[in-house]
């Protein structure tokens, strides 16, 4: 089972006390009734699915109720980092 930091309640906490939220740092369209079906389309339905590193969202549903984002290895299932929503993604040093 995996421990997942909140940032927001600054605890480590069982995995069943998440969800999932899919990629983090997808932007929508500032206007997106200006933009055609295919790209609406790939915004609402492609998203990056790398073998590695992986800047995901996720919501502390059984704690704060608050979303945020992390740094999580999609081979090991490591997660490397947690940051706030809104925050830009931390670069990691090698």
């Amino acid at each position: 089972m995996l421990l997942i930091r909140c940032p927001y309640c600054e605890m480590e906490r069982p995995e069943l006390e998440f969800r999932y939220g899919g990629e983090a740092h997808v932007v929508r369209a500032a206007e997106p009734e200006t933009i055609g079906d295919e790209a609406w389309g790939q915004f609402l339905y492609l998203r990056s699915n790398p073998k590695g590193l992986h800047a995901e969202r996720w919501r502390h549903t059984n704690g704060c109720g608050r979303f945020f984002n992390c740094l999580r290895d999609t081979v090991t299932d490591r997660i490397f980092v947690t940051y706030k929503a809104g925050e830009p993604r931390p670069e990691l040093a090698s």
